[in-house]
């Protein structure tokens, strides 16, 4: 006998799934109208607020979640001051990441996981872990700049590592509020207190390279 009960959980999952990945990209969509004048004033910052509430804040999503908080932490007081309005600015362009262009066809990841400011990197006994794709080149040969100079290679994110390197290309995947699972992990080890940092592989260029 069909089990009708369970094809409705699986359609109404399926189907929330799509929901949910349509909202996504319709935050970005309006993150990117608001920021387009390299301002934002109250009245944007107030219905920004009020659609990820309606729309997004269920979401198992650190990131969306990080950016919902800080923004409810501004508008605490009714007032986004001229201070708060730039810092927003700054905010949503990080989630939004770099737009694509003629010189740079792939899409910058979000930068709003990461930590800021970046920590200075050490290497001896340190930990990384690499995810995403990465500029320099394939994963094993950053790993092997790695361990030259003493740091360790980290098999998933845990407490025990010390370093999440974001590769610098971004794909689609970050247009559509799924961030990676090692960096929703990373973003939740790190806010439970544990020494996890979130960097940039631009960032970790410069201190391999200057």
């Amino acid at each position: 006998m069909v089990d009708l009960h369970q094809e409705f959980q699986k359609s109404r999952f399926f189907h929330e799934a799509r929901i949910e990945r349509r909202s996504a990209d319709a935050l970005i969509g309006i993150v990117t109208g608001i920021t387009a004048d390299n301002r934002v004033n109250q009245q944007e910052a107030d219905f920004l607020k009020a659609w990820i509430e309606q729309h997004l804040t269920y979401l198992d999503d650190p990131v969306i979640n990080l950016l919902y908080r800080r923004l409810s932490d501004m508008l605490q007081d009714g007032v986004l001051d001229t201070e708060e309005s730039t810092e927003l600015l700054a905010l949503l362009k990080q989630f939004t990441g770099e737009p694509r262009t003629n010189l740079h066809p792939f899409n910058a990841p979000t930068t709003l996981p990461l930590n800021d400011p970046a920590p200075e990197l050490q290497w001896s006994g340190r930990v990384y872990l690499f995810t995403g794709t990465m500029a320099y080149g394939p994963r094993k040969d950053c790993e092997t700049l790695v361990t030259d100079r003493g740091g360790l290679i980290g098999a998933s994110v845990s407490k025990k590592v010390h370093y999440l390197v974001v590769g610098s290309i971004g794909n689609e995947q970050w247009l559509h509020s799924s961030y990676g699972t090692k960096i929703k992990k990373a973003v939740d080890v790190r806010e439970s207190g544990a020494g996890i940092a979130i960097i940039s592989e631009a960032h970790w260029q410069r201190a391999l390279f200057g």
